[in-house]
């Protein structure tokens, strides 16, 4: 059984030291790993809040009492937020983080509760979770996303899962790679319309009533006088996000805890055919099932796009209007149709596939893969090689991919709706 082991056992030595194409990003909002978040007081008043985004409060008096002083009427630093504790599982590397956005207990519970809140959209039904939720892997179940004013968006939403580790954050954006940036487009974006807010006003007005926030802003940012700002907002969702961790699926109890009785028989020969003839772990390698994966120790962040031969709508390999792919963002005749790999945890969760939700069942997703995919094109990635199943052999490869679903991020309450 050591071949089987040492293939994603030295796949993150392949991850570090891997440069491979292109790069893009699309992505959305998420939850905890399931590391307890400190509790804050839900006490309080929210004052109004002024057109530049910021709250209207009263600054703080250096010879008041309270939370900014001492009793003498000396100014006192305000304890720093409790630092978040990683608990990562088997074969996971820290996350890399921004050093303007530390991670901190109080900055995830704050984000959990803005990712869960229907308030910032524009008629109060849609929230970040709507199109990630928790028992479909962070995903929405629909071919392709779907705005809160009705609007079709070109392509689905990605999985949340492991979104901390993505090497970038949409289907095929080279230049989205932080949490942060992410978070403002589907706040804000008109083209498509998401939760359509209009500006960052806006957006806390909704919630500027709620003493709720009150107590999370100031604990999640206690350095600020008047924490209640757009940035602090989408700092807050991008560390909720960062903490949804997806890596204690059967799988991962049999192959890097060695309990032999996590899996069947089945999946494991699935696993053996993963490697080859499917050969799948050219694009879906490493702890996460993806070569689009970046973390704290890697010394540089490669962002991986393919052509998996979905299209050629006009006999020279062309791609659905709207829907290039990276070429879109290059101009580069070679960049058509090229996309990012999802990572293919709880892939038998997140049904349909592809970018734009065109193949509906893991299946059909081994036929269009066995078939070294269904439109012949020039810009076909070279990774795509043709092979072939029996009816047994599509039997284990689906157990496979079953073995791969993570129960405790389907029902992890870190995770959940707080409201």
């Amino acid at each position: 059984m050591t071949p089987r082991r040492t293939t994603l056992g030295v796949a993150l030595a392949i991850a570090v030291g891997c440069a491979t194409d292109g790069g893009e990003s699309t992505v959305g909002d998420g939850g905890s790993d399931g590391s307890t978040a400190s509790g804050v007081d839900t006490g309080g008043a929210q004052g109004d809040v002024d057109t530049d985004g910021s709250s209207g409060a009263p600054d703080r008096d250096t010879e008041a009492t309270g939370p900014g002083s001492s009793s003498s009427g000396s100014p006192v630093e305000p304890p720093p937020p409790e630092p978040w504790v990683w608990d990562l599982p088997p074969g996971f590397p820290e996350p890399w983080v921004p050093a303007d956005n530390p991670m901190s207990a109080a900055k995830v519970e704050l984000g959990r509760h803005l990712f869960y809140d229907t308030r910032l959209s524009v008629d109060g039904t849609y929230s970040c979770a709507t199109c990630h939720r928790q028992e479909l892997a962070f995903t929405d179940g629909l071919p392709r996303a779907e705005g809160v004013t009705g609007q079709l968006h070109p392509r689905g939403s990605m999985s949340l899962v492991n979104v901390a580790y993505a090497a970038s954050l949409a289907w095929a954006d080279p230049g989205l790679l932080d949490l942060e940036t992410h978070a403002l487009g589907p706040m804000f974006g008109d083209s498509p319309v998401e939760l359509g807010l209009v500006d960052g006003a806006d957006a806390l007005g909704r919630i500027a009533d709620d003493p709720t926030y009150d107590a999370l802003f100031e604990a999640a940012f206690p350095e600020d006088a008047d924490p209640r700002t757009l940035e602090h907002l989408v700092m807050a969702i991008a560390s909720f996000e960062r903490t949804i961790i997806s890596g204690r699926a059967p799988f991962d109890r049999w192959f890097f805890d060695g309990d032999e009785s996590a899996v069947s028989d089945a999946a494991k020969r699935g696993w053996e055919l993963f490697n080859f003839p499917g050969q799948c772990t050219y694009c879906h390698f490493s702890f996460d099932f993806t070569d689009s994966t970046y973390f704290a120790e890697l010394p540089e962040r490669t962002t991986p796009f393919h052509n998996t031969g979905l299209y050629n709508v006009d006999g020279q390999g062309g791609y659905p209007a709207g829907n290039e792919g990276l070429f879109a963002h290059t101009g580069v005749a070679s960049d058509m149709g090229r996309f990012k790999s999802p990572t293919l945890r709880n892939i038998a969760l997140t049904a349909p596939y592809m970018h734009d939700g065109s193949v509906a069942t893991l299946d059909d997703v081994l036929d269009l893969y066995g078939a070294g995919g269904r439109a012949e094109t020039p810009y076909l990635d070279f990774r795509m090689k043709t092979f072939e199943l029996d009816e047994g052999q599509r039997a284990d490869f689906m157990a496979f991919f079953e073995s791969l679903t993570d129960d405790a991020v389907l029902t992890d309450p870190a995770l959940a709706d707080p409201w």
